[in-house]
């Protein structure tokens, strides 16, 4: 029978962000009420998929359970939780080899979380976080319906799936770190609330996607030209001060928050393609969040081509439309 886990981040869209920009709040009870959705979304199928859940501190996968549909067998996923993002890691490994396709409720950091454990399941991220390029933000009951279309394989799942590319930073000393949207590099020398909040401090980074209606690198590196998700090319970008520069563009750089921002470097990046920067102190974040300090370094930036499966929704129902499958007779 075809099974479906389900991830649902309690910390997404409640840092910082919320109190000092644009952000919005995303609380627990949205969560559950989305996730719920989901489940229900399952119904679509005459047979529903099977569903395991992450559990959490916060309660709301027990929630979910308690008042899951009578015709969705769902239960929680058997592992310890430490409140942070290895649960999300940890969770989507299991996955890994337990289920035909993943829904995460999550901003883009627990999306890369995911993504990075999860294999070739096919993975539908929902929006529910502060930093949102890479989650579908639609209703939780279209996210379960195209999930259980997948899962069931009542829909060829190669058209109605594609492999979003991943981007990396490496220092000289041999630290890494991976994102799933964009790896930034800002002029912070502590991690702190870890989100990253002023865009005077962004001095570059990679992406792998490029939008101008994406927030932060993505967008920036968007206001260019577009890069699509599915490609392997990543682009390489060096900012500079907007008022010293001579070439510059505005973006949305943060939730509420858009500016002119001069850039000093645009380099499309292929496979085995990089680009290097050197700090005296700073610190590199991936897809909105700090995650490494770093003093006297020469970072390099890299594409990374073999990333996450992901789910488009859209395709999905019209595969499914064309195919008969949501009719009878």
């Amino acid at each position: 029978m075809s099974h479906i886990g389900i991830i649902v981040n309690p910390a997404a869209g409640r840092d910082i962000r919320r109190l000092t920009g644009g952000a919005s709040v995303v609380d627990n009870h949205t969560k559950r009420r989305i996730a719920e959705c989901v489940l229900a979304g399952l119904t679509l199928l005459p047979d529903p998929p099977t569903v395991t859940l992450m559990p959490d501190n916060a309660g709301i996968a027990a929630n979910i359970v308690k008042n899951a549909p009578k015709d969705v067998s769902v239960e929680l996923l058997d592992m310890s939780i430490t409140g942070s993002a290895t649960d999300t890691r940890r969770a989507a490994e299991r996955f890994r080899t337990e289920a035909d396709s993943l829904v995460v409720l999550g901003g883009d950091g627990t999306s890369r979380d995911a993504a990075l454990e999860c294999g070739d399941v096919p993975l539908l991220s929902v929006s529910t976080g502060t930093n949102n390029v890479v989650p579908s933000a639609i209703d939780g009951t279209v996210a379960g319906a195209a999930a259980a279309l997948v899962a069931t394989d009542a829909v060829d799942n190669e058209s109605v799936t594609y492999h979003h590319g991943m981007v990396e930073a490496q220092t000289e000393s041999g630290d890494s770190v991976t994102g799933l949207a964009a790896v930034e590099l800002s002029d912070r020398s502590f991690v702190g609330t870890r989100a990253l909040l002023d865009p005077d401090e962004l001095l570059g980074g990679i992406v792998s996607r490029a939008s101008p209606s994406e927030i932060g690198l993505s967008g920036i590196a968007g206001a260019l030209g577009p890069l699509e998700p599915s490609t392997p090319d990543a682009i390489g970008l060096c900012l500079a001060d907007a008022e010293m520069s001579e070439h510059t563009v505005r973006a949305i750089v943060a939730p509420g928050v858009t500016t002119s921002v001069g850039i000093e470097e645009y380099r499309q990046l292929s496979n085995g393609e990089s680009m290097t920067i050197e700090i005296s102190e700073g610190v590199i974040g991936a897809d909105g969040e700090r995650e490494l300090e770093i003093t006297d370094e020469t970072v390099e930036f890299r594409p990374v081509p073999d990333g996450p499966r992901l789910v488009s929704f859209e395709a999905v129902f019209e595969r499914a439309a064309r195919s008969g499958v949501l009719s009878n007779g």
